[in-house]
This record gives structure tokens, C-alpha cells and sequence, in this order.
């Protein structure tokens, strides 16, 4: 029981702090060996940037405008917007907008489904994916196509930047760590060898390498970039091309889309069976496991199994005593978090743990729906905060 008890522990500590702290290490082994190659300024692809957009009626006239004004050669830049479903007036705004096409279905079959039918369309060498409640920096696609000047890159990932007033919420206080700390481990999984899985908020891939997703698939741009690694291509991460949206409007609606990623975790892990393997690429492996894997349910799993081992071992010595009743304290500290965030009381001190809390109960949740086969693939816009 003790044995078990420490193995646990060690467990969430690695997933949650040293598997960075490891990374951290070995990509400073790597910058002694291996030298990172200067970019080719002057390479400029022809691009596609596909915009998949759901009743945006009060947003699609500015995301609109926003691509359009991308530092990137008109002649060379096709922008395509995906309204499937759409019951407002997303799709009439966006044909009276001169300088973007825009493809309706009214079925609505979700974000797979709806991507499958855009890269029909696509006819060029390199495809961007974007959301629709997102702002691109300026110099976004020329940033992310620079590494396909490298032909072992099948792809590149953007970063998620959240935005956020001073007076936080719960949810935008933890959102925004959450993906700060996430956005270093990205960086450095990248030199190391590749991301595992990217944020679908930007992402973009050679176009011929990009293969139909299952109608049902929750979490399309992770599949998406995983199946890519699959076929030995490396995912680069690229900071300096970036998608800035706000962060939920409050925790309810951040649990409700941290659920969904969650079941789609799963989902994703039962259709990405091989790469546990570590053959044919163990580096890979390592990353998916390390990264994504652990996360995602085994270290959720262990959070009880710790607390309730700890109980038990309280017997053993002050130390199994100061354990526990530091858990108890955490875990009301988060309690006290959603107390104090549900009647708009925010103390800043208490969003990391009351936000970690979520995170992992998320996991659980997420287990049941994708068992029950509940999680529905369609997308569903959430209730973001004012920036």
C-alpha cells in the first residue's frame, strides 16, 4: 500500500511538473548537438486558410476583415469559410464581403464532417485551419509556412493566447495559465522532436498529407496531427503566429468544454492505439505518452487513489499526517474557489487549485460520456468573456 501510495504520487508530480522539468533538460542536451537552421524568408506557398463558422452572425464581419488583412501576398492567399449548419445570418455576411468565398451546406454534420468537405475544395500545397472566434496576428501565415521548408515537417501549429480583463475570472485566470505553462511545453516538445497534438484554434498542414476523419471524431485537429506523426513527419510549434480569443465567459461554460476535450481524449486514445507502441518511433511515443496520455486519464485516476492510500497510511507517521491534511486542504481551498467564483467573489489564490480541480474532474466526466457515447461531434459556439 505504501509502495502504491508513492508510485501514485509520483505519477501526477511527473505529469503535472516533471515531465517539463525532463523536457526542459533534455531539448538543453539537444541545443549542444544540433543547431537550429535559419528560415527561408522568401519562401511563400500558396496558401488555403479554411475558417469553419457556426452562427457567428455578430463576429464573422470582423473575423472576416481580420484575415483579410494578413501580411501575406494577396495572389497567394485563398480565404474559404465553412458555414455548415449555419441558421442565422452567418453565410449572407460573408457573400457580401469582397475577398472571401464562403461553402453552405445546410446539414449540419459537425466539424469533421464539415473540414473532410472543405479539403475537397483545397488545391493548395498548404492548408491553415482557424476558428472562427479568433484573431490572427498579422504576420501569422507567413510565420507558420517558413517550416515547410523542411520536408520532415508535416505540419504546424499556432499558439492560443487568451485574453482577459484585470478583473478575472476563475476561468480566465486558469484558462490563461493553464495554456501559458502548456504553450512552454509545446515549445520545447517541438526542438525536441515534435507536438503531440495542436490547438485547433490554428494549425496548419501540407495539404497532401492530411487525411478524412471519422464523422464522429471530437477532437479533429489532435487526431489530425497525430496521424500525420504516424506517417513519420515532425509537428512544429510556432509562437510567433498566434490566435487570440477570450476565455469562457465563466467556469460552467470552461467545464462544459473541458468535458468535451476530455471525452474526445479518450475517443482519440482508443483510435491512437499504435503510437503507445515504441516502434517505429520511440521518441514519439515518449512525447504522446508523457504529454498527452497521463493527463489525460491515468493521472486523474490517481488523484482519489492518493487520497484515499493516504488515509490508510496516516498511522505510519507524521509525514502520511502533514500529506493528508495537505490534500484536504487543497481540495477545500478549490471547493472554496467555486463557492466564492459562483457568487462573483473572485480571489485570485484560489483559481489555480479551484481550476486544476476542474481539469480533473473533467476527466472523469469526460470517461462517461465518450463510454455512453453521448459526447455529440458537432461543435457548439460557448459563451466567451468581453475582452
Amino acid at each position: 500500500m505504501e509502495l502504491l501510495f508513492w508510485l501514485a504520487l509520483a505519477l501526477v508530480f511527473y505529469t503535472y511538473l516533471g515531465y517539463g522539468i525532463l523536457l526542459f533538460i533534455l531539448v538543453r542536451i539537444k541545443r549542444v548537438f544540433v543547431k537550429e537552421k535559419a528560415f527561408d524568408s522568401s519562401f511563400e506557398p500558396e496558401v488555403t486558410l479554411v475558417i469553419p463558422a457556426y452562427n457567428e452572425q455578430d463576429y464573422i464581419a470582423d473575423k472576416a476583415q481580420n484575415s483579410l488583412e494578413l501580411d501575406y501576398p494577396k495572389d497567394k492567399l485563398r480565404i474559404l469559410f465553412i458555414t455548415d449548419g449555419s441558421t442565422d445570418n452567418t453565410p449572407k455576411i460573408l457573400e457580401g464581403i469582397e475577398g472571401v468565398e464562403v461553402t453552405h451546406e445546410n446539414i449540419r454534420a459537425g466539424k469533421s464532417a464539415a473540414e473532410n468537405r472543405a479539403m475537397t475544395l483545397v488545391k493548395t500545397p498548404i492548408v491553415v485551419f482557424c476558428d472562427a472566434n479568433t484573431y490572427l496576428n498579422p504576420a501569422c501565415i507567413r510565420n507558420l509556412v517558413r517550416h515547410y521548408t523542411d520536408p520532415k515537417v508535416g505540419a504546424v501549429s499556432g499558439e492560443k493566447r487568451v485574453l482577459s480583463k484585470g478583473a478575472d475570472t476563475a476561468s480566465a485566470a486558469g484558462e490563461g495559465l493553464y495554456w501559458k505553462y502548456e504553450s512552454t511545453l509545446k515549445k520545447w516538445d517541438s526542438e525536441l522532436y515534435t507536438i503531440v497534438g495542436a490547438a485547433g484554434e490554428l494549425i496548419s498542414f501540407r495539404s497532401e498529407l492530411v487525411q478524412d476523419l471519422e464523422a464522429d471524431t471530437i477532437l479533429d485537429d489532435f487526431v489530425q496531427t497525430m496521424r500525420i506523426c504516424q506517417q513519420g513527419y515532425r509537428v512544429k510549434y510556432e509562437p510567433e503566429s498566434y490566435a487570440a480569443e477570450t476565455a469562457s465567459d465563466n467556469v460552467k461554460e470552461e467545464l462544459k468544454r473541458k468535458v468535451r476535450i476530455a471525452a474526445g481524449g479518450w475517443q482519440s486514445m482508443a483510435r491512437l492505439l499504435p503510437i503507445l507502441l515504441p516502434i517505429p518511433n520511440p521518441v514519439l511515443t515518449f512525447q504522446y505518452i508523457s504529454h498527452r496520455v497521463l493527463r489525460w486519464s491515468i493521472s486523474a485516476l490517481a488523484l482519489p487513489l492518493i487520497f484515499i492510500l493516504n488515509y490508510f497510511l496516516i498511522a505510519l507517521g507524521p509525514l502520511y499526517e502533514y500529506l493528508f491534511y495537505a490534500q484536504i486542504a487543497f481540495y477545500l481551498l478549490a471547493l472554496l474557489g467555486w463557492f466564492l467564483e459562483n457568487r462573483a467573489i473572485r480571489v485570485k489564490a484560489l483559481f489555480v487549485p479551484y481550476y486544476f480541480l476542474m481539469m480533473n474532474y473533467a476527466v472523469f466526466a469526460g470517461f462517461f460520456r465518450w463510454l455512453k457515447g453521448s459526447q455529440k461531434a458537432t461543435w457548439e459556439r460557448a459563451k466567451r468573456a468581453k475582452a
